[in-house]
């Protein structure tokens, strides 16, 4: 498909569906990660975004490249916008303090953890300490 040529409306919603995956998928990963971010990890993440295999499914400069712009823009705020929604919905289980370093209150009753069931043990990200808030 050259940049003169029209995209179907079909193929703008495939680029943009494509897009909202790949961006929900980076903040996952990088929200997730064990090790220190490094140098390395940017140069991977400009070439999943722009790589040439994404410039060979949406070329620059046409409608579908655009269409996966906004469906990166989409997936990746999305993420992030979910878990501030499912934060303040947790009715002060967590608070901003998660988003920085993963730091939550411990259940009361009637609410439990059961023996044998495997709770996160992820430290945060940039450090070797877990904090935790004093109930």
């Amino acid at each position: 498909m050259d940049s003169s040529q029209a995209a179907s409306l079909l193929q703008l919603l495939g680029a943009g569906a494509f897009g909202i995956i790949i961006g929900w998928y980076i903040y996952y990963i990088n929200r997730y990660r064990k090790a220190e971010v490094q140098f390395s990890d940017l140069v991977t993440l400009v070439g999943i975004i722009g790589g040439g295999a994404v410039l060979a499914l949406f070329p620059a400069r046409t409608d579908l490249f655009g269409a996966y712009g906004i469906g990166l823009f989409i997936g990746f705020f999305g993420y992030f916008l979910t878990l501030v929604i499912l934060v303040n919905l947790s009715k002060g289980s967590f608070d901003v303090t998660w988003f920085l370093d993963g730091r939550r209150r411990k259940p009361e009753d009637p609410f439990y953890i059961p023996e044998g069931v495997e709770t996160p043990t992820r430290p945060p990200m940039g450090s070797s300490e877990r904090h935790h808030l004093n109930p």
